[in-house]
């Protein structure tokens, strides 16, 4: 015998509607809409099968490219940074060079590694957690990860202080160990600042928020380059000079995604 309960969900299910599409236009917390139109690309049976296939890689190729080249442009200026900064070593002599290289790529690359790569766990976790709808885990997994790369950069940085020993044990001259130690050694606020950037900014791309990031990481750059040539060239200060300008990109780079977060 059918209950209440059971007429009020048939005449639910009738009334329903079902030839809407899978995937309906609707706004997110990003700037981001979720758009039917690759399924209707695919449904459509009046264009060819080579049709439909051409003009589905065309729109999911501009959905990649929207999300994807903010990135690559937050990535390369980074790199720039560090080009930048060796470019600046390089007037300064040959040792001043090699010294900024050796502690550039060799010291704080391994500690970037270490540290981007447990900062990236965030992307999936926030990644699933905002599929999910589970908006209040966003920002506890970012807390507990931001705590963590802490913790871990307070390991790290035991590799930067003895990083002249270090490196003589691996032979290398002592006068580039030295010079390498000098430029490393003003980085280690560098490290906290990775441990809070990476856990923000990977928080920020499972959102596809990037933007903000990509052009406030322009600007940072640009006042990078200004301020390595004004304390090198115009004050003298050497790797002193070089080492305080990438701080400045870095604390720089590292509060914009803060801001961003703060203001949504």
């Amino acid at each position: 015998m059918a209950t209440s309960s059971d007429d009020n969900r048939i005449a639910y299910a009738e009334n329903e509607s079902y030839d809407q599409p899978v995937l309906h236009a609707r706004k997110s917390f990003s700037v981001e809409a979720v758009s039917s139109e690759l399924e209707d690309i695919l449904c459509n049976m009046e264009l060819s099968r080579s049709q439909r296939i051409q003009r589905a890689t065309w729109a999911e190729l501009k959905t990649l490219f929207r999300l994807a080249a903010p990135a690559i442009v937050v990535y390369l200026l980074n790199f720039f940074v560090s080009i930048s900064t060796q470019i600046f070593c390089g007037h300064l002599g040959n040792l001043e060079l090699a010294g900024a290289s050796l502690g550039n790529s060799g010291i704080q690359g391994l500690v970037f590694g270490v540290m981007l790569g447990m900062g990236s766990a965030v992307e999936t976790l926030c990644g699933q957690a905002y599929g999910a709808n589970k908006y209040e885990m966003l920002g506890v997994y970012v807390q507990r990860s931001t705590i963590l790369l802490t913790l871990a950069g307070l390991v790290l940085m035991f590799v930067y202080i003895f990083c002249k020993p270090i490196l003589i044990g691996l032979h290398e001259s002592p006068a580039i160990s030295s010079a390498a130690a000098l430029f490393v050694y003003g980085l280690i606020p560098q490290i906290f600042a990775y441990a809070c950037n990476f856990p923000i900014q990977k928080f920020l791309q499972a959102q596809s928020v990037i933007l903000p990031s990509t052009c406030i990481s322009a600007a940072a750059l640009a006042l990078h380059l200004i301020l390595c040539w004004v304390v090198i060239f115009k004050l003298g200060g050497g790797l002193l000079g070089c080492r305080a300008g990438n701080e400045f990109f870095m604390v720089g780079y590292s509060g914009s995604p803060v801001c961003v977060h703060s203001c949504k």
